[in-house]
């Protein structure tokens, strides 16, 4: 598990509407139980409505999904499913979106 990895969504509850979870937590933080993770949702669920510096666009597995920074949580590092691919291509992005939630600029 790395910072800004991909995983399966493993929540029986969640994982229709949720079906990816992004790793924004540092890794020098891995000794911790839980991990900062972002949900990933597809880009059908969107509708249109988005914010770009908030919704942050990324394909996986050939479909297009969302970052929801927003509604970054933390979650125990057992409950991530399979990695199923590297997103570094997201850390300005990410960053600047908690920027925004945090400082409003």
């Amino acid at each position: 598990m790395a910072q800004f990895d991909i995983h399966r969504n493993s929540d029986p509850g969640s994982k229709a509407r949720t079906p990816f979870l992004l790793e924004i937590q540092s890794d020098i933080l891995s000794v911790l139980a839980t991990r900062i993770v972002v949900p990933l949702r597809p880009g059908s669920m969107m509708k249109g409505m988005f914010i770009t510096r908030l919704h942050l666009k990324i394909e996986v597995e050939g479909s297009e999904h969302f970052a929801i920074v927003p509604e970054l949580a933390a979650i125990p590092q057992s409950r991530l499913g399979a990695s199923v691919r590297s997103a570094p291509e997201l850390r300005q992005g990410v960053i600047e979106a908690l920027d925004l939630i945090f400082t409003g600029f």
